[in-house]
This record gives C-alpha cells, sequence and structure tokens, in this order.
C-alpha cells in the first residue's frame, strides 16, 4: 500500500508552528519545572508575531502538558513530560497490557476499520494537517467473553503504514506501534473521563437492557519525542469498569 509523504511543518497552523518553536527552546535553556516565561507582550516581540498567536500557542503547550497558567502573573513551565506517567515506568498501558497484567482472556470484535482523510479538528489534535491519511478503527472490547467497552481510534497513518494492513482481532494496537519502525511509544496521555447516557448503538453494542451508564474517555496519547500519535474515545459499560488514578503534587 502506499502512503502520502509525511507532511511538512510548515504546513501546520501558525500557532502549532510557534507552539512547537516555544516547546523546543524551553527544552534548549533546560527550563526547570516553575520557571516563569516573559510576559506575553516581550513574546510576542520575540517570535515576531501578534499577541493573539502567542495566547494561542501558549493555550496549546498548556494543553500538551508543557506549561501552566498563573492567574495575574502569566505562564510557567509544567512538569516535563517525562516525568508524567512515572506510576507506569514512563509508558501508558493499552487494555491488551492490563488484561495480561491481571490474568484476563482479551479479544476484539472489529466493527469497521479503514483510511481516511483527517478531519480539521482531528488535524488539530494530532498535530497533522487536514486531509492527510488517517487510520480509524472501531472495536468492540471483551474480557473473559464479556464486553466492557467499545472503541474509536484514529492515528496519522505516518505513524505505523502497516496499521492499515494489520488484523487488529488478532493483534494490539500498542504492540504494532511499539513494533514500527521507528518505534512509537506509547508514553503519556491526557485523559479525561466523563459519566453520561449510552446511545441507541452503545445500548446495543455493549449489549445493555437496564439503566447502566456509560464512563466515556478520551485519550490523546503522545509518543517517546512528545508527538501526538493516537486519538481514542472510549464508552465503557459502568457496571464493568472502574476508573482509578492517583494524585501527586
Amino acid at each position: 500500500m502506499q502512503t502520502s509523504p509525511l507532511i511538512g511543518p510548515d504546513a501546520l497552523p501558525l500557532y502549532l508552528r510557534l507552539a512547537d518553536q516555544i516547546h523546543d527552546d524551553l527544552r534548549a535553556a533546560d527550563g526547570t519545572d516553575g520557571a516563569r516565561l516573559p510576559s506575553e507582550r516581550q513574546l510576542a516581540e520575540r517570535y515576531a508575531v501578534s499577541r493573539v498567536t502567542i495566547r494561542a500557542a501558549l493555550g496549546e503547550l498548556r494543553e500538551r502538558g508543557v506549561l501552566v497558567s498563573l492567574p495575574a502573573r502569566g505562564w510557567a513551565v509544567a512538569a516535563a513530560p517525562q516525568q508524567r506517567g512515572a506510576g507506569t515506568a514512563g509508558r501508558v498501558l493499552g487494555f491488551a497490557d492490563l488484561a495480561a497484567q491481571r490474568g484476563l482472556v482479551m479479544r476484539n470484535e472489529v466493527l469497521s476499520s479503514a483510511v481516511r482523510p483527517a478531519t480539521v479538528r482531528e488535524a488539530e489534535l494530532l498535530r497533522t494537517v487536514a486531509g492527510a491519511d488517517l487510520f480509524e478503527m472501531r472495536r468492540l472490547r471483551y474480557l473473559n467473553d464479556l464486553v466492557i467497552a467499545v472503541e474509536h481510534n484514529r492515528l496519522p497513518l505516518t505513524v505505523a503504514p502497516e496499521l492499515a494492513t494489520t488484523d487488529f482481532t488478532q493483534r494490539s494496537l500498542y504492540e504494532v506501534l511499539r513494533a514500527a519502525s521507528p518505534r512509537q511509544q506509547p508514553h503519556y496521555a491526557d485523559y479525561s473521563v466523563e459519566a453520561r447516557i449510552a446511545t441507541d448503538d452503545e445500548r446495543e453494542q455493549l449489549d445493555i437492557t437496564g439503566p447502566v451508564p456509560i464512563l466515556a474517555a478520551t485519550q490523546l496519547t503522545f509518543n517517546q519525542e512528545g508527538v501526538p500519535i493516537e486519538l481514542t474515545v472510549q464508552a465503557y459499560r459502568g457496571d464493568r469498569y472502574t476508573f482509578r488514578a492517583s494524585i501527586t503534587d
């Protein structure tokens, strides 16, 4: 299968290119956690852009976990990305990894998979361009033959072109990423969870017959270089899934 060439950085919106430049400059300066940035006006002058563009770039870096905003005091460096996820030995664990840890039998039922153009919103989150090849997959996740979740995965095809031809009833997504060349190690993720009512499709897919809530999780996963490689939305049966987190300072 022939894939599109890697998209050049100049095709990205200005604020995303600026966010990458500021991030590179922070790493080159070895900015320590909590270090204050110059004011938005000073940054706008330094990078020769408007304050609106600076503000958008800083907001993007906040979303990536690179910066934190300080009310009435500007911006500061957040905990370095390599420190995030330290509780899992510096990597993100997939559904198959967690099943193996617990000695459970995991299987997948692939509902659909295809390569299609990325939308504008997907391109912004995954730091590519609208129209670039995107691998999309929907599947049901089972543990010990009980359906647990329906999952919607989206990844830039340039991350691992073999995604398009892999049989995901037999292999895990993260197994393929870790075996890719160059290696794509899921390293940390931005993760949000909300409780909601299941849609009609989810009720059918998850075999829900009573008043069972859904835990909907959205995950944006970054590799070892801090590059976003996966956007996944998971809908879990609320009676078969518990979300736990450790909170530190």
